[in-house]
């Protein structure tokens, strides 16, 4: 395994400073990209930005941004500006977000997402290549817009988030990489599946696509609190429809179904434990450095072309264990 990337943690009580000094670190232990997430907390194209700057070699991904919130033409222009600062080191990584997200907190229409996606990477494509764009679909109208500084010579990669099949047929069609989230090993296969159907639609392969994951990471020697961590983590998650069929699918439909029948019926804490220890030793990494270590590379003989650490702690003051995560690694 020669590609790793890591989550960038935006935590909000530790300084900016820190953050670029991490990315750094980052950097000098070799990790290939640093990815930075949005939704209810900072932006991720700031951050991005700043890391970008601080460094010269880390590649920077959004992972990812929600796609409706923005025009796909700010989209590219956002992109556009990221190539220049750091060139041939940016992936615009792109995803469906929530009805919640869109709906509520944008107030945004929030419907047939997978076709509104396809549309936006269209248009996204087109800015980046410099020429005038004009666009009539169903969801976006461009006309005549062009940037007014160049292109970058280095292509800005665009990656798509993707739980579901007809998701991952997109990836695999329209992207230059996917981002999968909440798998575990003897899931890649699967998905890898669809990719290529996808990429097949398109009359190409998946040679130089990227198959990068999120890996729940704790590497600990008291695995206890980080277990019940990760458990409450997933918890937020299969509450969410979306999520929960995606985790039936991938084989846990007996804890997913205990887990929303004990949230439905009022008992948060006890929904919380019908998560068994197979999912959460299949959907998280915790334990010592060693096992931590062989379980990615786990991921990686699966198929991922880079596993993307997601370090997570159980502490009240988390930077420490999330650095010895970072730190074992790489």
């Amino acid at each position: 395994m020669t590609r790793m990337g890591l989550t960038f943690p935006f935590l909000h009580h530790v300084p900016l400073a820190e953050y670029l000094d991490l990315a750094r670190e980052m950097e000098s232990r070799g990790y290939d990209t640093a990815w930075i997430g949005e939704a209810g907390g900072a932006d991720a194209l700031t951050p991005l930005t700043l890391v970008a700057a601080a460094t010269s070699r880390l590649g920077i991904a959004s992972g990812v941004l929600p796609f409706q919130t923005r025009s796909p033409v700010l989209l590219g222009q956002s992109a556009a500006a990221l190539a220049h600062v750091a060139p041939g080191r940016v992936a615009l990584g792109l995803g469906v977000s929530s009805e919640t997200i869109v709906g509520q907190w944008h107030g945004l229409p929030f419907q047939k997402p997978l076709a509104q996606l396809r549309e936006a990477v269209t248009i996204i494509r087109a800015v980046l290549s410099g020429e005038r764009v004009t666009f009539e679909g169903e969801f976006y109208r461009v006309r005549n817009f062009r940037l007014l500084t160049p292109a970058a010579s280095a292509p800005v990669r665009i990656y798509l988030a993707a739980l579901g099949p007809r998701a991952l047929e997109l990836a695999g069609e329209v992207a230059d990489g996917v981002l999968l989230n909440w798998l575990a090993p003897d899931s890649v296969p699967s998905a890898m599946t669809h990719l290529r159907a996808g990429a097949a639609r398109a009359g190409r392969s998946l040679e130089g696509f990227e198959i990068a994951g999120y890996i729940r990471t704790c590497v600990t020697d008291t695995p206890g609190p980080a277990r019940a961590h990760l458990a409450r983590d997933i918890t937020g998650y299969a509450i969410v429809e979306a999520y929960a069929r995606f985790f039936r699918q991938s084989g846990y439909e007996p804890e997913i179904d205990a887990l929303n029948a004990a949230w439905r019926g009022g008992d948060r804490a006890g929904a919380v434990t019908q998560l068994s220890a197979r999912v959460l030793d299949g959907l998280g990494v915790v334990g010592e450095e060693a096992f931590c270590r062989a379980r990615v590379e786990e991921f990686a003989r699966a198929g991922l072309t880079m596993p993307v650490i997601v370090p997570f702690s159980p502490d009240s003051a988390p930077l420490p264990s999330l650095l010895r995560t970072l730190r074992a690694l790489r």
